[in-house]
């Protein structure tokens, strides 16, 4: 079995896993640092809180995502996470270990637990993750909530795609997320193969 993204659990998240909060910004108070990582796909935006994961922001048109202002610049707290992103970019780690808080609702957060166990060098669509989520008629929410993913890459929006097989909407842009695609396929382990006497 292909490896898949291991969410590392602390108590911020598993408060928020419990709570049905549609917070979308951080409560007063809470200082949150940010910093930029180069990668294949362009500058990414990588930011914490509680030394946990909050945000993993694309490219825009080649540039850096918006910032905000609040945000302080703060490179020795997001170490390990632009530690794990470049052996990701290079091939050679295939599920990040990674405290994440992503906010959103019950529903958004089911979705986003679902992509995590999407393995590595596989896609699925909207409608089977609808699926395992138990409502195939959820299609376009599963759709939205894939959208909203604030943590992209660490959380793998990126490996859902039509039910036809063609790529679809991705907030990177359609030519990251076939390179994404195309480079968890080129590193992916080999599928073992069972011998039968």
């Amino acid at each position: 079995m292909a490896p898949v993204a291991r969410v590392r659990r602390h108590a911020a998240v598993e408060e928020l896993e419990l709570k049905a909060t549609r917070a979308t910004k951080a409560p007063a108070g809470t200082e949150t640092s940010y910093d930029f990582f180069d990668s294949p796909i362009g500058p990414l935006v990588v930011a914490a809180e509680d030394e946990a994961i909050v945000a993993l922001l694309l490219p825009k048109n080649g540039k850096p995502a918006h910032v905000a202002p609040e945000w302080h610049r703060a490179p020795a707290r997001l170490r390990e996470a632009r530690a794990q992103l470049a052996a990701y970019f290079a091939g050679k780690l295939l599920a990040f270990d990674l405290d994440l808080a992503p906010r959103g609702t019950d529903f958004q957060r089911s979705v986003w637990r679902q992509l995590c166990q999407i393995p590595y060098g596989d896609t699925t669509s909207y409608i089977e993750l609808a699926r395992r989520l138990g409502n195939p008629s959820a299609m376009r929410a599963v759709g939205a909530a894939n959208g909203a993913n604030p943590i992209a890459i660490i959380v793998p929006c990126h490996r859902v795609i039509g039910h036809d097989g063609k790529l679809v909407g991705f907030g990177g842009g359609l030519p990251a997320k076939r390179w994404l695609l195309d480079h968890e396929r080129h590193h992916a382990p080999a599928p073992l193969l069972e011998l039968r006497p």
